[in-house]
């Protein structure tokens, strides 16, 4: 995002990517205990099993090629795989190298799975006893508790479910060591020098605030990265201004526990009055008493207002009413209005407020108490009474004198926050149960951590890893302090997560290496088909760059191949300023390719990338809220010709998908290397009756290229320079 021409201020079944065999996935059906539980508070965290298996020796009964061999069913790659031959029976034994005592197996089959088959446990590797068995083997992902104390685990096939051998993805065995083998690395610890704790007594208050902020209120592309965490309690005479990379958050279990009577503020005095490049900051769980009755939050993306309680107003722009473009507000309460004023587009979930004044293109809302009806494009309002599915994002808090993660429970057509009527719903994990990450860790020890069964809490800092972090544990929280941002070294992509249950990634920035990574983060596997319905994978706060901060190289950012998964607030970019910028220097020609079912974005801004910005292959998607702006710094209308047709479209949807919808969407295009660009259509879609767009605009900004249509051939085209939208109320 760079500085927009001045806006007026207004009154107040998927299609999989499959190998050569095809590849599906079947799942246990949870969605009954699913929902359930989400209604009653969980129980304290167990102690989770240490994953004991993971690179250890393997042979097998059969290989069926040579690229199918036993060692990849225990490498923690779910792209490979151990397969046999096509007959019965047949086995993989696994050496765990000591006796251990096993509590847990988990079998990732692969199409070709065992309809009956033995789990047995041995000491010696010849004489073997049964720990599981059965002769109606579900296939897909298998978790089965077992108990014994063995060096040897077998997989012991009887009967084929498929005309194929037996085929495993992972072959999983957890439990603990029997022989003083057991984890290696610390869960919890002190948060390091860059998280600030603070409590009433602290002296000086607002100095250290100060001080930060003079570091970082212009650190648009710096290497700082702070947090600051407030005990509950009352603070007198705050003045919180927040810059780049910084975080503030109340250590309460509700806002209210932390209160300051004053401000949490982000202005653009840095800026000239120019609020469309406060990037990268956050407010969560905290109480605010206004000193003037309303609180300044002037913010364009990726900054994040969580679990916020205003008891006041709250005005979106900045000092002067200059510019301000993009925002999110999800889990809060404002007693008072918001005034977006000069904001161009905003999204608010799942809270409350006391009323909302105007808005240039595009205000979405949705579980939003006070919100006002839709009216979309005048004013430009669009309103959902509820939201689909949303679970909030993970926060630390403060039980006593022990910190702890709480991890809110999932919400169906949700309204309101989470927390004004009661306490929040949800689980409590202790600290210890956390790798702390603290500059310095390499990818190993991370994996290292994950396959131990510990979370990850980043502390802040900038993290740069020369191998893939592997998510491959259900229910694994990934947390982030402070914007903590992964670097990937040597193209290899940053993060991947198994197609498992009920993983939260959240609070973290990806930015690109100079050597192009194929992807950045991976949700799911390719041909991923497991129901995740009960415990989706979120992801919440995280971001993605590419260039700004120097070279960087990416092909595709964020590919979402799991089913279920919940898109909540990303920011998506390609840079458009800052270091090495350039329409080959930082080339990435997709944004974000979503492959899964059932999945939902809520707050997708997504900018500026060589091709499509969007891209949607699975059923049944939903995005509420989207945000883009095309790429500035194409040099002619050859470079983004996409064959016959002019440009390519921010946000596509695939040809194949019968069922899509989506609400509040806005592209815009700025080509300010050759304004003579022409888009066909800022959004594409297939004409069929379960596919449908609502409140859609196309802008074009001072003139800077033009719109022929809104979506496909529908919408009239921008024109001139009066940076008027083009508007579509409902397609088809």
């Amino acid at each position: 995002m760079s500085p927009h021409a001045k806006d007026t201020v207004l009154p107040p079944g998927r299609r999989h990517f499959a190998p050569a065999r095809p590849v599906t996935v079947g799942a246990l059906v949870t969605a009954l205990v699913g929902a359930l539980l989400v209604l009653l508070p969980a129980p304290a965290a167990q102690a989770a099993p240490v994953l004991l298996s993971q690179g250890k020796p393997v042979t097998a009964s059969s290989q069926e090629n040579y690229g199918t061999p036993a060692a990849d069913a225990v490498d923690g790659d779910l792209t490979t795989r151990w397969s046999s031959a096509g007959s019965d029976p047949q086995w993989i034994r696994i050496d765990l190298g000591a006796p251990a005592a096993v509590s847990q197996v988990v079998l990732r089959w692969e199409t070709a799975y065992a309809k009956a088959y033995r789990i047995e446990l041995s000491a010696d590797g010849t004489n073997w006893s049964t720990a599981y068995s059965t002769t109606t083997g579900a296939g897909g992902t298998e978790t089965l508790d077992v108990s014994g104390t063995a060096r040897y685990v077998r997989m012991y096939g009887v009967s084929r479910a498929t005309q194929y051998g037996y085929s495993l993805w992972e072959f999983q065995v957890y439990g603990g060591s029997g022989d003083g083998g057991g984890p290696t690395l610390p869960g919890g610890g002190d948060l390091g020098p860059y998280v600030h704790i603070i409590d009433p007594s602290t002296p000086d208050i607002q100095g250290k605030l100060d001080a930060v902020f003079k570091q970082q209120e212009s650190a648009q592309f710096g290497t700082g990265r702070q947090a600051f965490l407030f005990k509950p309690g009352t603070y007198d005479g705050i003045n919180a201004q927040i810059g780049f990379y910084t975080q503030i958050a109340g250590l309460g279990l509700r806002p209210d526990d932390t209160t300051f009577n004053g401000d949490v503020t982000v202005d653009a005095g840095w800026a000239g009055g120019n609020a469309t490049q406060n990037f990268w900051r956050s407010a969560e769980n905290l109480a605010l008493r206004p000193v003037s009755g309303t609180d300044r939050w002037a913010v364009a993306q990726a900054s994040s207002f969580r679990r916020m309680h205003v008891e006041g107003g709250l005005n979106l722009a900045p000092a002067g009413y200059g510019w301000a473009s993009g925002g999110y507000i999800a889990d809060s309460k404002v007693d008072g209005t918001v005034g977006p004023y000069s904001q161009q587009q905003w999204y608010t979930r799942d809270s409350s407020v006391g009323g909302w004044t105007n808005g240039v293109w595009n205000m979405t809302f949705s579980g939003v108490e006070g919100a006002p009806a839709t009216s979309f494009p005048t004013p430009p309002y669009t309103t959902l009474d509820t939201t689909p599915v949303s679970r909030e994002k993970p926060f630390l808090y403060l039980d006593g004198s022990e910190l702890k993660v709480f991890a809110p429970a999932k919400r169906t057509n949700a309204r309101g926050t989470t927390w004004a009527n009661g306490a929040t719903q949800g689980q409590s994990i202790p600290l210890s149960k956390f790798y702390v990450v603290k500059p310095g860790a390499t990818a190993a020890t991370l994996n290292a951590a994950l396959a131990q069964g510990l979370n990850l809490l980043f502390t802040p800092g900038i993290y740069h890893v020369d191998q893939t972090i592997q998510v491959n544990r259900p229910d694994t929280i990934v947390l982030g302090l402070g914007l903590a941002t992964i670097v990937p070294d040597n193209g290899v992509t940053a993060m991947k997560v198994a197609d498992v249950d009920g993983v939260r990634l959240a609070g973290f920035l990806v930015d690109a290496g100079p050597v192009n990574s194929p992807t950045l983060l991976e949700i799911g596997t390719s041909g991923a088909g497991a129901d995740h319905s009960a415990d989706p994978t979120t992801l919440q706060d995280v971001y993605f760059r590419i260039g700004g901060a120097g070279p960087g190289r990416a092909t595709t950012s964020l590919v979402v191949n799991s089913d279920d998964t919940i898109i909540d607030h990303t920011w998506v970019w390609r840079a458009d300023h800052g270091d090495g910028v350039g329409w080959e220097t930082n080339r990435a020609d997709y944004g974000v390719r979503v492959n899964g079912d059932d999945v939902l974005a809520t707050g997708l801004f997504v900018e500026h990338f060589n091709k499509y910005d969007v891209e949607w292959h699975g059923e049944r998607g939903r995005t509420v809220f989207f945000q883009n702006e095309k790429a500035y710094d194409a040099p002619d209308q050859a470079a983004v010709q996409n064959g016959t047709t002019k440009g390519y479209a921010a946000y596509k949807v695939d040809d194949s998908v019968t069922t899509h919808e989506a609400w509040g969407l806005g592209s815009y295009c700025n080509y300010t290397a050759d304004p003579s660009i022409r888009q066909d259509h800022g959004f594409e879609a297939p004409v069929k009756p379960g596919v449908k767009f609502h409140d859609v605009l196309v802008v074009s900004l001072g003139g800077n290229g033009q719109y022929e249509h809104v979506i496909n051939d529908t919408g009239g085209p921008t024109s001139g320079t009066s940076t008027v939208p083009s508007n579509v109320v409902s397609y088809p």
